[in-house]
């Protein structure tokens, strides 16, 4: 009975963390009309400078840190299932590149500021517990979940958008030679069609896992994702334009063709 109540005290916290996402989503939609202050939009109000490479590493580690801690000291029930190892897949693979790889390719880089660092620390903490908490101990799917359109589309929907991410970082990593300094208009890949590409490629990607999860916890996830990329997106948009005469007109910021 003392552990029905606790598995009990666990789902309602779950379920409120995905309500508080859903709110801190909501808010940051605020970001539409405010850069967010990293990159080449960080400022010294927001706290002292973090070096790039050291703020990727350290801010994104918990997201891959307290899923497997979660999946190597909990007894994790469901785990044996095929889609939960699938899906709990996806999640690590994204987070083994982007805190044990990508910041270590970095070169050069601006600094982070203190604030959106710890934030950022803070949602790695939160997120990475929501999802494989909820993968490992709780999610369950109907038979066969791996061969329904929703899993498949999903699934194809998550590796394209990694690729995409993946490869918008490779070109963004090589825009300067050498010695070079300042900024230069990307080109080749996603980025012929839109300013934002690498945010283009992690929206795909978490809404793919979205829909191959087919819960409250991956949606808010995928949500949150999409509000906090696509007004990053808007801000590089606008300001590749006032930057660049020759900007690509035909460029959309962060929708092919549309947006």
């Amino acid at each position: 009975m003392k552990s029905l109540h606790s598995e009990i005290i666990i789902v309602t916290m779950l379920t409120y963390l995905v309500y508080f996402f859903f709110c801190v989503a909501c808010t940051f939609v605020t970001l539409l009309f405010e850069n967010v202050p990293y990159g080449r939009y960080a400022s010294s109000k927001y706290g002292f400078p973090v070096d790039a490479r050291f703020a990727w590493f350290v801010q994104e580690l918990p997201a891959f840190l307290v899923p497997v801690c979660l999946l190597v000291w909990t007894s994790c029930a469901k785990t044996s299932l095929l889609p939960n190892q699938l899906l709990i897949a996806m999640y690590l693979c994204h987070y083994v590149q982007r805190s044990l790889i990508y910041p270590f390719l970095i070169r050069g880089g601006k600094a982070t500021p203190f604030a959106s660092f710890a934030l950022a620390i803070v949602f790695c903490i939160y997120n990475g517990y929501m999802q494989i908490r909820y993968l490992s101990h709780y999610a369950e799917y109907p038979a066969h979940w791996v061969t329904h359109p929703c899993f498949i589309a999903g699934s194809v929907l998550w590796l394209v958008g990694w690729l995409v991410n993946v490869h918008s970082d490779h070109i963004l990593r090589n825009l300067r030679k050498p010695g070079e300094t300042g900024y230069k208009i990307p080109t080749g890949g996603m980025f012929e069609y839109v300013s934002g590409a690498n945010f283009l490629g992690e929206i795909t990607e978490w809404a793919g896992f979205a829909l191959a999860g087919h819960s409250v916890h991956s949606s808010a996830f995928a949500i949150f994702t999409t509000v906090v990329l696509a007004s990053r997106a808007v801000a590089h948009h606008k300001w590749y334009l006032a930057k660049f005469e020759d900007y690509p007109k035909s460029r959309k910021a962060l929708i092919p063709f549309l947006f």
